[in-house]
């Protein structure tokens, strides 16, 4: 049996459409000016992220969990981007159809946000 680790990703309602598109099963190539795929290492970050930010940019902000193959994760050394538990992976955006290779199972919405009227 494989071992994972758990990752989340926020992010706004025109990724989520293309990782539905998907079946669930992989993140979107990266856009020209997106240089990396930053999946984070905490829920309450990607939480603060989705609701903070996404929400303001787009109207509405989402978590994801997934899980990654543990070792091959491990190529990716953690970004510590702020305080102690402000945690990502950065994966070269030409790295991210091998990296969508190792999920192990589906992306799933855990939370969303809305703009209030």
């Amino acid at each position: 049996m494989t071992e994972t680790l758990t990752l989340w990703r926020p992010t706004g309602p025109k990724e989520l459409d293309l990782v539905r598109e998907s079946g669930w099963r992989a993140w979107p190539p990266r856009l020209p000016d997106q240089p990396i795929f930053y999946p984070v290492l905490n829920e309450q970050y990607a939480i603060m992220i989705a609701r903070d930010w996404n929400v303001p940019a787009s109207g509405s902000g989402y978590v994801t969990r997934f899980a990654v193959d543990r070792e091959f994760a491990q190529r990716y050394p953690v970004q510590q981007v702020g305080g102690r538990d402000i945690l990502e992976l950065w994966v070269p955006a030409e790295e991210l159809a091998e990296f969508n290779r190792h999920l192990v199972g589906l992306i799933e919405v855990v939370h969303e946000f809305h703009a209030t009227a």
